[in-house]
């Protein structure tokens, strides 16, 4: 098919990469001139494992190119994708100003019958406003579709490729045809293909990552019973998670969730059930909860060490979580930034966030190109991302680099009576 991508970001590059490997005609389009002449030249905006591979492959083949011209773009594709930003706004409900601009610029450039796809994640309603928006700019027959994303940043090309399930909300059999031929390569293996109606398909996004929300947030609960009352969170998790009916998946202990989908999303769901008289209480809870995690790992260390003035303080772990760049929500942000304000110095490491870190501080803390350089002469180690890498680090060079053997392990990494064999002080989420 012939397809068009608007908007190269995340989801927008994963989508017109993973389309172009089936054997799609794919332009992908972005206003941002810096960024389309970096990816013409095969340089990737994003780190994302497996992807530069894919976006250089199906650019030698001519199955993928990138433009700033989106008329050219829109008259030249059956199929349009609309993967640009919904940004939180203040009151927390998603921005669709990018999403509606793009519809009407479509709607402008528009040639004869198209498909007109939302994959951002929008709010229940976004299709009917796009089909408003687009029925007042042409006389040209079209259909809308809502087709949310469900990527794991460090696994979208899996995830695309191999997906769980495929939800396509469409309101005519013509559009829905022509998306399920779309997808049926991708779902050989059994994967169900769901068509849905619109409204169905736009909360399906919002009501997985709220579930998925509930459950981190539910863990870390867990996790601070477990410390006021001597149990241990990681038998308590194997427990329950040893229940058919509840699973594995999502619940380990830690910081607190971040990146650009959960946070936006719960806040997102809150919103527009409000706006409908609702209250979503649980999920108030669910952030409230969050928030208060990402506190955790500065409380210890002010207990541990009643201050942090002078303090040098390591942090392994900069992106919200591995295999990714991205630091939207990170945990560590309110980590080093309560150390900064606490007067502590910090050493930080990360295999692919600093260039965006450096954004944010500048020359506020230091940055390691090593994860054993961020380690000489700290006082303490704090652990934020679970990068492969510190999983089975060389203890006996961590102690001789550091001024005090003392670990603050907010992902859980390592078994505390193996620390103590060590000779660290340990101290985790919800464990002794």
């Amino acid at each position: 098919m012939r397809i068009a991508v608007i908007g190269t970001g995340y989801v927008g590059l994963v989508v017109g990469a993973c389309l172009a490997e089936n054997g799609n005609d794919i332009i992908c389009v972005d206003k941002d001139e810096a960024k389309i002449r970096a990816l013409q030249r095969g340089k990737m905006p994003i780190y994302e494992p497996g992807l530069e591979e894919l976006v250089q492959r199906n650019r030698h083949e001519n199955r993928l190119t990138f433009t700033t011209a989106l008329g050219k773009a829109v008259r030249a594709a059956e199929v349009i994708f609309i993967a640009v930003g919904t940004p939180a706004d203040e009151d927390g409900s998603a921005d669709l100003q990018h999403v509606l601009g793009v519809a009407r610029d479509i709607a402008r450039a528009m040639n004869g019958y198209k498909v007109i796809v939302n994959k951002s994640t929008v709010p229940v309603g976004t299709a009917d406003r796009v089909r408003e928006v687009v029925r007042r700019e042409t006389t040209h027959p079209f259909s809308v579709v809502s087709n949310p994303e469900f990527l794991k940043q460090g696994a979208a090309i899996d995830d695309f490729m191999k997906p769980d399930r495929v939800v396509i909300g469409a309101e005519d059999p013509r559009s829905a045809a022509l998306l399920t031929e779309l997808y049926a390569p991708f779902t050989r293996t059994g994967a169900p293909i769901m068509v849905m109606d619109c409204a169905s398909a736009e909360l399906s996004k919002y009501a997985a990552n709220a579930m998925l929300a509930t459950r981190i947030s539910f863990m870390n609960e867990m996790a601070s019973v477990c410390e006021l009352v001597g149990a241990d969170v990681d038998q308590v998790r194997k427990a329950i998670a040893s229940d058919t009916r509840i699973g594995h998946s999502f619940l380990f202990p830690g910081v607190g969730y971040g990146g650009s989908c959960f946070p936006k999303d719960v806040k997102a769901l809150i919103r527009f059930s409000k706006d409908r008289s609702y209250e979503c209480r649980i999920l108030q809870a669910v952030e409230a909860v969050n928030e208060g995690q990402k506190r955790r790992l500065v409380e210890k260390m002010r207990a541990h060490f009643d201050s942090l003035e002078d303090k040098t303080i390591a942090i392994w772990g900069l992106a919200f979580k591995p295999k990714t760049d991205d630091m939207r929500e990170a945990p560590a942000i309110p980590v080093i930034n309560a150390l900064l304000a606490a007067g502590a110095k910090v050493q930080a490491y990360d295999p692919e966030a600093e260039g965006v870190a450096r954004t944010i501080w500048g020359d506020r803390l230091r940055f390691a190109d090593k994860s054993y350089e961020a380690l000489t002469g700290a006082d303490a180690l704090a652990i934020v991302t679970e990068w492969h890498e510190f999983r089975e680090p060389d203890f006996a060079k961590m102690r001789k680099l550091m001024r005090q053997p003392i670990i603050f392990d907010g992902r859980n990494n390592y078994k505390p009576e193996q620390m103590r064999a060590q000779g660290f002080t340990y101290l985790s989420i919800g464990r002794k």
